[in-house]
């Protein structure tokens, strides 16, 4: 059969099938393995086995190593993992390739060293594991790279493939033309390489869209940074990256969701300091004037920190952690 490691990406968005009778719109055959696979589902097999084996090289696989694989397909590259680690964990939506997987390893010793799990990871508690190789769908691409990255204990490294686009978006740097949430969302829970591009040739049959390799390792220990705050902020500021900050500010829903969050902090705050009326804190108390504005107040923090007339698309890490500080320090907050 030809060498496969699961899934790459579709061409567009689809369903990914489920328990039951197989959708088989968009399904191609592949004799050599006697299946139907959904290629409306992202189910396309790699063919080229240097590929394989370099995904397999490029995750440092360890013989100690416990390993979540997500998407494997019939298996080819879970039998080659298999071969030198401890463990595969597989997680597998599809039934029809969950029996492939089954009948592959079956009476074989490599049997007793993998786990399948069935069902769909988004929704699924992700197991301990020491490294991740995922083929995706691309439509859960950017769900399941934050699930991995909030995950807890720490693993070591994730191999993924990813649509082409969706790949060059996490590694993307200010002032580039792909930079964007994505991108700094990612690098600042984790360091980011690109290590290969897979052309559609080397699946058969050929998706509508290119592929890359990418490496994603944690960050451990993580920034010292209240992710929703952090990333409260960063969703305002870059939906329109090429706006300045004083005007994305500017918009009436990003306002009154600000003030919201401004008169709860002033609240819990003030209930401190009537409770520590007698202590050194009670200029925690911060009382609200009648004809207060938030606008007013957020144009001046950002006018304060020097980022009023900043853009988010050449924003870095840094500076949006200054940011951030600028207006914690003022009662302002995302989350």
């Amino acid at each position: 059969p030809a060498v496969s490691a699961g899934r790459a990406r579709p061409g567009r968005p689809g369903g990914v099938p489920g328990a039951g009778r197989p959708n088989t719109r968009g399904n191609t055959a592949v004799s050599a393995l006697g299946i139907l696979f959904n290629t409306g589902a992202g189910q396309h097999i790699l063919k080229n086995p240097l590929i394989v084996n370099s995904i397999i090289e490029k995750a440092a696989l360890r013989r100690t190593d416990v390993i979540l694989e997500v998407g494997p397909g019939t298996g080819n590259l879970t039998v080659k993992m298999l071969e030198k680690v401890k463990k595969v964990i597989a997680c597998e939506i599809d039934p029809r390739l969950v029996g492939e997987l089954q009948k592959r390893v079956q009476g074989t010793c490599l049997a007793n060293k993998l786990e399948i799990k069935v069902g769909d990871i988004l929704k699924t508690d992700l197991p301990f594991f020491d490294a991740c190789v995922a083929n995706l769908p691309y439509q859960i691409s950017s769900p399941f790279v934050f699930k991995l990255l909030l995950h807890r204990p720490f693993f070591r490294c994730a191999i993924l493939m990813f649509q082409r686009e969706f790949a060059l978006r996490l590694v993307a740097k200010p002032g580039t033309k792909l930079y964007c949430r994505l991108s700094i969302n990612t690098q600042l829970l984790a360091r980011v390489d690109h290590l290969m591009k897979v052309g559609k040739n080397n699946f058969r049959p050929p998706p509508k869209v290119e592929s890359s390799v990418v490496r994603i390792e944690p960050k451990n220990p993580p920034p010292p940074i209240n992710f929703q705050e952090w990333d409260g902020l960063v969703r305002i500021a870059f939906v329109r990256k090429n706006k300045t900050l004083s005007a994305a500010f500017k918009s009436s829903a990003v306002e009154q969701l600000l003030d919201h969050n401004y008169r709860i902090h002033c609240s819990l705050h003030n209930a401190v300091s009537s409770f520590l009326i007698y202590s050194v804190y009670c200029d925690l108390y911060t009382e609200i004037p009648e004809n207060f504005k938030i606008a007013e107040k957020i144009q001046t923090v950002l006018k304060d920190t020097g980022y009023s007339e900043k853009r988010a698309r050449s924003m870095d890490i840094d500076d949006f952690i200054r940011l951030l500080h600028g207006f914690n320090s003022e009662g302002i907050h995302f989350s």
